[in-house]
């Protein structure tokens, strides 16, 4: 590596400041708080929509690459489409939120599998995304390990 990034170090500060929220519903719920239902929902809202921001992030790249596929913008409004759908158990009343948010979690750990597969980001960002990925994924996992505590 010869030292140089496309990333600023505000890009990379925000990125890992995005962790933040996922760690303060976690300690809301191992403090017993009284809002811990709401934090593990809260915590839901935003993996799925940190989940859909990735969607937008890949659409970005393949329009700006100007050599996407059609399977390059099916592949970026997939993490909308999932997020909802996971969603929906808690809508309904069915069995949540604990596997939709191990669902989700898995979905955000791998998710730079599809960074990889598209080509299209620069590897700074790319070895930014693992990072970030690895601990909002893990972090989600988490949630969904104390969801019976909480439900």
């Amino acid at each position: 590596m010869d030292g140089q990034t496309s990333l600023t170090p505000a890009a990379r500060m925000l990125g890992y400041a995005g962790l933040l929220p996922q760690m303060f519903c976690i300690v809301m719920i191992l403090a017993g708080h009284e809002w811990r239902y709401a934090a593990l929902a809260g915590g839901f809202a935003y993996a799925a929509a940190i989940f859909s921001f990735l969607g937008g992030v890949w659409w970005g790249q393949a329009l700006a690459s100007g050599r996407a596929t059609t399977g390059a913008y099916i592949l970026a409004v997939m993490p909308s489409l999932l997020a909802v759908a996971l969603f929906l158990p808690w809508s309904f009343g069915w069995e949540w939120p604990g596997p939709a948010l191990f669902y989700l979690g898995a979905l955000i750990l791998g998710s730079p599998l599809i960074d990889r597969a598209l080509g299209f980001a620069a590897p700074d960002f790319l070895r930014l995304r693992w990072q970030l990925s690895a601990g909002l994924g893990t972090l989600t996992l988490v949630l969904g390990m104390l969801a019976p505590q909480v439900i």
